[in-house]
């Protein structure tokens, strides 16, 4: 009887210790008093101040942008990456593509900016491009890392895909690359739209390598939020903070739904 109250209580305690915080701050995100820890009545009134930042509002279409082209653009590299590995068999250089994208997975985003850094620096110096840091490093760099995840994701689904379909479809005369298009991709979409979602949540949250490879001009959303952090608390920190949960939220629940509509697809 006591192991049977001990484990859903621990569960509980387990998920009021992850959630409260955060339902805490979307409750005072709509707090009327200036102090972030009183109550002061119901209200909106920082969120529309928060739109009425522009400091705020530039970070965001900066990191909105970024996201949108490195996911997109790493879901298109991590793809190739998941289906070499998957059907290509064993190659001279298949354990050194395997290291080199799985290594963002394993490695220290602080030693992933630093070397993402000198890497830049090295490039300006030798070829001109990119010249300074800005926009186009920080969409090169959460490229980098995003790939992996997306290349995992995508190599998970080749692994449980029935390799018999696209063999009837080659001997019925379908050439490799109509079969890609016509019948592997579709079939692989479910896992394309979770790692782009993924890419994008990741290239969002992204702090520690952005810092490293921006410029002026070119401060994304949560360096922003970091630097209002360190001079305390503001009620329109906790606006902000409530809309990015709900735009995570929103992606989380897209990529489970589309998940459960591929296994559903497969059982039937």
């Amino acid at each position: 009887m006591k192991r049977g109250i001990f484990l859903p209580l621990v569960t509980v305690l387990g998920f009021v210790f992850l959630y409260a915080p955060i339902l805490s701050l979307i409750v005072f995100s709509f707090n009327e008093s200036r102090l972030v820890t009183v109550w002061g009545g119901f209200s909106t009134r920082w969120y529309g101040q928060l739109f009425r930042d522009p400091q705020i509002l530039n970070a965001a279409w900066i990191s909105l942008r970024v996201a949108v082209v490195s996911a997109s653009i790493a879901v298109v590299l991590g793809t190739l990456v998941a289906f070499v590995l998957m059907r290509f068999g064993r190659f001279r250089s298949r354990a050194l593509l395997t290291g080199m994208a799985t290594a963002p997975l394993v490695m220290p985003e602080v030693i992933t900016g630093l070397s993402l850094l000198l890497l830049f620096v090295s490039m300006e110096q030798l070829l001109g491009w990119p010249a300074g840091r800005g926009e186009t490093t920080i969409i090169i760099a959460h490229i980098t890392f995003c790939l992996a995840y997306v290349a995992v994701v995508v190599q998970s689904r080749l692994a449980g895909m029935d390799q018999s379909v696209e063999e009837a479809a080659m001997d019925l005369g379908a050439r490799p690359v109509r079969v890609f298009f016509d019948i592997t991709l579709p079939i692989i979409a479910p896992a394309l739209v979770a790692g782009w979602l993924l890419a994008f949540t990741l290239s969002l949250d992204d702090l520690v390598i952005a810092s490293f490879v921006t410029g002026p001009g070119a401060s994304t959303l949560p360096m922003v939020i970091f630097s209002k952090v360190r001079l305390g608390v503001s009620p329109d920190v906790n606006a902000l903070a409530t809309i990015i949960i709900g735009i995570v939220a929103l992606g989380v629940g897209i990529a489970m739904w589309q998940m459960r509509r591929a296994i559903r697809r497969d059982r039937e």
